[in-house]
């Protein structure tokens, strides 16, 4: 079921306890020399309607927020982003009405790293006043994370930027918005010592040309394998959303 495409009678039908709402949140940013901006966007959404087809009575889809927390991109230029603060106020604002309507189960679907923090602090705010609901919220290459590294090619055997794996799904789902011919390779800096460290570090600071990984080695088919194994994670993740009891 898609929100978007449905009238509010037919929406009021909808069963509030054995239905996963699946919010697809991306962002629109730059993504190196070869992919658009609107690249997270087009491919969540391309997860989660394929969710949606494979569930189409469990799920209902909602339109996939394109504007993201990309501050980090913004010294590239070609950037669109909403504040850290502001970011978690839209994701909030954004479920409350259905959490208000009585929908019982949510699952933020997420597309861009750097909503990461923003949808988990937004589920924190949210669960004092919503105790009793099943409040979660999952990028999909975290899901299908055994399953993407099992089939990358290339030695990041996990998500990056204007990757193996981004830009292989833009040519399954897009491929007439891939520049092929400026596709070019931007391995990351390995510091095995600094493992399990985070460092505050933008984007400008960790690539030349925007990307994280290694495009070059893109395909396609491959493309079309990883959003499978996507695709496929995340209905185990909903099925079993469907059958998780509802907290106390």
């Amino acid at each position: 079921m898609k929100f978007a495409e449905m009238t509010f009678p037919l929406l009021r039908q909808v069963a509030r306890d054995s239905t996963v709402v699946v919010a697809p949140i991306a962002a629109c940013e730059q993504h190196s020399h070869h992919l658009p901006t609107i690249t997270d966007t087009v491919l969540v959404t391309g997860v989660a309607e394929g969710v949606e087809r494979k569930l189409p009575r469990e799920v209902l889809l909602l339109p996939t927020l394109w504007m993201g927390a990309s501050a980090h991109h913004l010294r590239f230029g070609a950037t669109l982003s909403a504040e850290v603060e502001t970011h978690i106020e839209m994701l909030c604002d954004l479920l409350i009405p259905l959490l208000e309507d009585g929908h019982q189960r949510i699952l933020i679907l997420n597309g861009h790293g750097g909503n990461i923090d923003t949808m988990q602090v937004a589920l924190r705010v949210l669960q004092p006043d919503y105790r009793d609901r099943i409040l979660t919220a999952a990028s999909y290459w975290d899901l299908a994370a055994k399953e993407l590294a099992g089939l990358a090619e290339g030695p990041r055997k996990n998500m990056g930027h204007a990757c193996e794996f981004e830009t292989s799904m833009m040519m399954a789902l897009r491929p007439d918005l891939v520049r092929r011919e400026a596709i070019k390779n931007d391995p990351p800096v390995e510091e095995p010592v600094l493992r399990g460290l985070y460092v505050a570090e933008d984007m400008y600071q960790r690539t030349d040309h925007g990307a994280v990984g290694y495009p070059e080695l893109a395909t396609a088919e491959k493309g079309q394998r990883f959003l499978n194994a996507a695709i496929e994670r995340t209905v185990e993740v909903v099925q079993a959303l469907l059958k998780r009891a509802r907290p106390k």
